[in-house]
């Protein structure tokens, strides 16, 4: 048998697992960049001397580089001594002395050293045949690093810039120097084609003109090509044809996204294709590097992120993300099984990072995810990254400490490698005692000094000693890990606490134990090889296929019948592709089909394995229920996609296992460890040491070469057959390292509990439980928009979750929607105001834009949390519902005068009685009635009852603390967060320079908003004084739309994270005149209410426009929503579209994209047309609309859209009249906006006004040109 190895090519390090013809194990580990390390034992005027180079063969390095005291030589050879001599070329001026540090660099890829260095060969040595397995974090770095090849994109006319716009949305809510990510491709190719949604082709491209365009890029030097065109999934011939005039005229890699992603979704498979021309020609460079240093004859495969092997001319671009992650989820799915456990989670921490990966019997897949911005549709493993890692760096605020994102790397390293570095989870490992072991010699004076440094920030008396402060930090970073094991399990439905912790990776080990307990896992298996089980992973991968095809029909017995047909297709082809990857037929295993099922017109999908009694639609709703934990009653399922999976084993290893025998091994030495605050005595042994069957309590300490396990007090450990480590939590201790908390023991009835009571809030439990009710809105969220059905939420993600305390005031809104922010307080306050009795399982209804809504589409779901009996919290959630009734479709009409007008208003309605059970049909008539009622009930009932889903999970997150912690704990701690945050907003006003500063802008139609803001010592006061009266229109905006506004504009100038409650607010006084357009009067009748739909969508960017010029902060954004609305009798459609962002002192404005009270997506141009009869014909950026300046402001955006049947459209827009988008000291306006109408068979547009509602035909063109962002400083 020839040699086989497996070499996970990882950031920092190299890790090789390697057999022989006689089946020894060896295993290896240097550093990625091929550079071998080491320090001078002795040297010579020709010489050094290293002992650690004395078991490599003789003449090894001759030829290498050697790197030492600022000296570069050439290696001459190696004598075999124990001393590890390295001869160079010419003499040392002077010799370096002992200790010095010194580099050789032999000039070849890092896997190459490792083979060299495991077979024994010389550099210039020939390597004989043999089998190699990679996994490599290539693709990722480069990605990373942006070092990808230069790429030109080819796709529809009119949609060049559709990736640089993306889904409009800016990544970051609070920072207005918006920082858009950046696109992989340098030139872009629009084609005169188009294809319709059904596939049929309206225009085939020109070839000649194809041609020529294609020539000019191959002149200009571009190599790599991506290809995309408008439902190229529906009608690939013409994204083959331009493929095949592309490889004619020379290019060498063109990647074709009907080839890569089959299925709906332009944005994501735009992105997808451009990642992958972006990346393959690197591999492709990198993988014929490694092929012709191993020669004719070598087998070479690799990792693709889906955690199957390819042969290495078929790895791609899209498929490498997670090449190196993906090799550690295949070891850790091998060592459950080989342990008999069916349920696992890994953890793999290393330096930077931390990626958990769940194993359920089979692996669990992503088929789109979103990596470093780029959106990747590809089947992938599901892994979830924290930036908690070794190198994690611990920080003080001011306010609250911090683990990370920041990461000290390897160079400087943590403080303990005394090289000037941070402190780090590494120092705090070393300095608790849990390190007694290193490859190297750690400075642990120099980590002492960093804690010291830190606990000196900290000036308000936290009560605690430095080591108990080490210990809270610890407990900061596990909680961000267990944050991402609960995305993983608890979010998807699964308990975490049914499974095994299997951790892995240099740093895992130190943290398992209480990283179990912090997820009421009772299990942990630690592997003997744990520090480089990604390489364990490749050596047992298999090699896998996919292939997938586009369905989207309803699911029913006849459709399944006739997809029996189109697997047996894909299997045949996927047979085919393991054959030409060197597989044999009698390896290749039964192929595994699943579908993407989801309800109609809900975005969730759900992948399914095939049922044994092929009864999808029984499996789907089962899988439904556990997921989201309730059923679309009556709504059909539709089936997505559908997918095989081949695979073929190409690998015999395995592991026989080992005799066992009941042992106590007797440790060899001790340490003092620390624990809950305690010091203990703490046992150390070598792994080497243990023996299948050997049993050890905590507290001890296991030592390998590549990892430390710390096996905590209260655990209990047994060495299996297979020489894992299986630890038990034997429950003996409860261990709370957050002030105020009370664990709640599980399990035996006579735990012991420790607790260490802190009365006051510290800045370990700030960061904590920020941490755990932040994880609670978003992933209510999540849910959400998994369940629902309306575009708005699903897709344009208009959405927000907030949890409350008893008494309404906000404890955490998930950053979703600004206009959304701080607003539901009042809706939650009225509702206990009405409801005298609020008993658990009480859910409330509403949408009165008078009692703490925004607008009527604005629907919110609120929820009490009881404990004990009594009401202590309140879970809520808003949606932007497609059609809630009114005079136009959407329920955005422009011209509306009151209330009544702009849809059905629901007053504090009681969904589900505690006593009498639900409500819905009361709901359902609600919605149906009165002059204008909805035309789309059935959605809107659909999404309450996603909302209903959604609170649900966040009252389950809130139960869930309270029984670890206790329900007063819980509430403390939402106190203690916060005066937290209004002592966080103190400082930053106490930063702006005292003094009252004014600032008024003005509507279209003249209405002033008049804004003065005092900053004083004891907070801000913000004035609306001078703002006009109540307009007739609907521009008027309710006080919970400018408590929004002014909550978004003073969290904007606090840099640094801050939890988003009320605490805010504490220092601000907002004073608005009664009878003002921010301030209509309420009345019990809504055709007696100002009309308020355009105040929430434009009068609140205005407002927060004439904010920022108060403070001299940001030049005017567009100013605008630009909202859009359209229908019949059948349905509504809405969307609001980007603008140019207002330039400030520090930065340019960014182009087309959506700022300040809005951060909703865009629908995919793909699913707009698949779901509404419309068209769209162009959405390009509006070059030359921003303001000149010093720093320009952002460009607006062109987005054209041709009607199919006849429809009624409503625009309501503003910044088109007199009032364009200012500009600051100095910096030029933005351009006004624009709406044009192009009516069928005209040659000419009509200009539109900024508010209109029309009956259009088919043919007929809606043209919206959205404003320009001002300017800041003489241009």
């Amino acid at each position: 048998m020839a040699w086989e190895l497996a070499i996970d090519v990882g950031g920092t390090f190299t890790d090789c697992v390697a057999s022989g013809p006689d089946g020894e194990l060896l295993t290896l580990k240097l550093l990625s960049s091929g550079v071998t390390k080491g320090l001078v034992d002795d040297a010579g005027p020709e010489w050094v001397a290293d002992p650690a180079r004395s078991a490599e063969p003789r003449g090894f390095w001759a030829g290498a580089e050697l790197r030492v005291a600022g000296q570069i030589r050439r290696v001459a050879g190696r004598e075999s001594d124990p001393v590890g001599h390295l001869r160079v070329d010419h003499p040392f001026d002077p010799p370096p002395g002992r200790g010095t540090p010194y580099e050789i660099d032999a000039g070849q890829e890092a896997p190459i050293v490792a083979i060299r260095r495991i077979l024994g060969l010389r550099l210039g040595d020939r390597i004989e045949p043999i089998s190699v397995r990679l996994g490599t974090t290539r693709g990722t770095n480069a990605l990373l690093t942006r070092r990808g090849a230069r790429v030109a994109f080819v796709t529809t006319r009119g949609f060049g810039d559709l990736l640089h716009i993306g889904f409009q949305d800016r990544p970051r809510l609070f920072e207005l120097e918006i920082v858009k990510r950046p696109v992989l491709f340098e030139r872009v190719i629009e084609v005169d084609e188009r294809v319709d949604a059904a596939g049929e082709v309206l225009r085939a491209p020109d070839p000649d003109r194809v041609r020529r365009d294609l020539e000019a890029a191959r002149r200009d030097g571009y190599e790599s090509l991506a290809i995309c065109l408008l439902h190229g999934y529906a009608h690939p011939e013409n994204e083959r044809q331009v493929a095949g005039i592309a490889r004619e005229v020379g290019f060498a890699n063109v990647s074709v996204a009907s080839e890569l992603v089959a299925r709906q979704g332009m944005v994501a498979r735009a992105q997808t294709t451009v990642l992958d021309a972006y990346l393959s020609p690197v591999l492709s460079g990198w993988i014929a590097t490694l092929r012709h240093s191993l020669g004719a004859g070598s087998a070479l495969k690799v990792m693709t992120s889906a955690g199957g092997l390819v042969e290495a001319g078929h790895f791609r671009g899209k498929d490498s993300i997670l090449s190196g992650p993906a090799g550690g989820v295949v070891g850790l799915a091998h060592v459950s099984r080989q342990a008999g456990i069916s349920q696992a989670v890994g953890f793999d921490m290393g330096g930077t990072s931390t990626d958990v990966s769940r194993f359920d019997g089979a692996f669990d897949l992503d088929l789109e995810t979103e990596k470093a911005g780029i959106h990747v549709v590809a089947p992938t493993l599901s892994i979830e990254t924290v930036a908690a890692g070794g190198g994690s760096i611990c920080r003080f605020d001011g306010f609250s400490l911090a683990v990370g994102p920041q990461s000290a790397g390897s160079d400087p390293g943590p403080a303990c490698y005394g090289r000037g570095g941070p402190l780090t989870v590494t120092d705090l490992n070393l300095l608790l005692g849990k390190l007694p072991r290193f490859p190297f010699p750690l400075d642990r004076n120099a980590a002492e000094r960093r804690l010291a440094e830190l606990c000196a920030q900290i000036v308000d008396g936290h009560g605690r000693r430095p080591i108990e402060l080490a210990e809270g930090l610890v407990a900061i970073a596990n909680a961000a890990m267990a944050r991402a094991i609960r995305a993983i399990s608890v979010h998807r439905g699964y308990d975490p606490a049914e499974y095994t912790l299997v951790p892995f990776g240099a740093a895992a080990g130190q943290h398992a134990c209480a990283l179990a307990r912090e997820l009421s896992m009772t299990r942990i298996l630690a592997h003997p090889q744990a520090g480089i089980l990604s390489a364990v992973g490749l050596r047992v991968a298999d090699v896998r296929v996919f292939r997938e095809r586009s369905v989207l029909l309803p699911l029913s017995d006849e459709c399944i019948a006739e997809l029996g047909s189109v697997f047996r297709v894909l299997e045949e082809e996927a047979r085919e592709d393991l054959s030409g990857q060197g597989v044999e037929a009698a390896r290749i295993m039964a192929p595994r089909r699943t579908l993407d099922l989801r309800y109609h017109g809900v975005e969730a999908v759900l992948t399914l394995a095939e049922p044994a009694d092929r009864a999808w639609g029984a499996a789907y709703e089962q899988a439904h229920q556990r997921a989201f934990g309730y059923l679309h009653d009556g709504r059909p399922i539709e089936i997505v996609a559908a997918r095989v999976e081949v695979a073929g084993t190409d690998h015999g290893f395995s592991v026989l296992p080992r005799a066992t025998s009941a042992g106590r091994p007797l440790a060899g030495e001790s340490t003092t460890a620390w624990f809950a605050g305690e010091p203990r005595e703490t046992p150390v042994l070598s792994r080497e040491e243990l023996h299948p069957g050997d049993e050890v309590d905590g507290p001890a300490i296991v030592c390998e070469p590549t990892s430390t396990l710390v096996i905590d007090p209260g655990w209990h450990a047994r060495v299996t057959c297979h020489d894992a480590i299986l630890l038990t939590d034997r429950g003996r201790i409860a261990v709370s390292l957050v002030p105020g908390s009370n664990p709640r023991a599980c399990g035996s009835e006579n735990r012991e509990t420790v607790i260490r009571p802190h009365p006051e809030a510290d800045p370990v439990g700030l960061e904590i439980w920020s941490g755990r009710f932040a994880s609670i809105a978003e992933q209510m969220g999540l849910v959400l928009r998994k369940t629902a059905t309306s575009t708005n939420v699903k897709e344009r993600l208009d959405y927000s979750c907030a949890l409350f305390s008893g008494a309404g005031d906000l404890v955490v809104n998930a950053p979703h929607i600004p206009v959304h922010l701080g607003a539901m307080s009042e809706t939650v306050r009225r509702i206990v105001a009405d409801e005298p009795a609020i008993r658990p399982g009480d859910v409330f209804v509403t949408n009165d834009p008078y009692r703490g809504g925004s607008h009527l589409p604005d629907v919110t779901v609120v929820t009490p949390v009881h404990s004990s009996g009594a009401l202590v919290s309140f879970v809520a959630s808003r949606a932007h519902h497609a059609d809630i009734g009114g005079v136009e479709p959407g329920s955005m009409p422009p011209f509306s005068r009151c209330l009544a007008d702009e849809g059905i208003l629901i007053r504090s309605f009681k969904l589900v009685d505690a006593e009498k059970g639900s409500r819905q049909a009361e709901l359902e008539a609600l919605l149906s009635s009165g002059l204008h009622p909805s035309r789309a009930v059935r959605e809107n009932l659909a999404d309450v009852a996603a909302q209903v889903a959604a609170n649900r999970f966040g009252v389950q997150g809130l139960e869930a603390l309270f029984e670890r912690h206790s329900a007063d704990d819980t509430l403390a701690w939402m106190q203690h967060l916060e005066r937290a945050a209004a002592s966080k907003m103190r400082a930053a006003l106490g930063r702006l320079e005292a003094g009252r500063r004014s600032f008024v802008d003005h509507l279209d139609d003249g209405s002033s908003i008049s804004v003065s803001v005092t900053i004083d010592p004891l907070g801000a006061t913000i004035d609306f004084a001078g703002t006009s009266g109540v307009v007739r229109g609907n521009l008027n905006a309710n006080e919970a739309i400018v408590t929004a506004a002014v909550l978004y504009v003073f969290r904007c100038l606090v840099d640094d994270e801050i939890p988003l409650n009320a605490g805010v607010l504490a220092p601000l006084s907002i004073r608005v005149p009664p009878g003002c357009l921010l301030a209509p009067p309420e009345n019990e009748d809504p055709s007696l209410c100002a009309a308020v739909v355009g105040g929430n969508v434009e009068t609140s960017q205005r407002i927060v426009d004439a904010l920022l010029g108060a403070l001299g902060r940001a030049a005017a954004s567009q100013g605008t929503m630009n909202n859009l609305a359209f229908g019949d009798g059948s349905f509504g459609y809405y969307e609001t579209i980007c603008g140019g962002a207002g330039a400030t002192p520090k930065a340019p404005g960014a182009d087309a994209v959506h700022t300040h009270m809005t951060n909703t997506r865009l629908t995919d141009p793909e699913v707009l047309e698949h779901r509404y009869p419309v068209r769209l014909l162009r959405f390009a950026v509006r070059r030359g609309s921003g303001g000149a300046g010093r720093h320009r402001g952002g460009d607006g955006v062109v987005r054209e859209m041709e009607l199919l049947r006849p429809l009624r459209v409503s625009i309501l827009s503003e910044r088109r009249g007199p009032y364009p988008p200012f500009g600051l000291d100095g910096g030029e306006p933005g351009a006004v906006g624009r709406n044009l109408l192009w009516r069928a068979g005209r040659a000419e547009p009509e200009l539109l006004t900024a508010k209109v509602a029309l009956d259009l035909d088919a043919g007929d063109r809606i043209v919206i040109e959205t404003p320009g962002g001002g300017g800041w400083g003489k241009p």
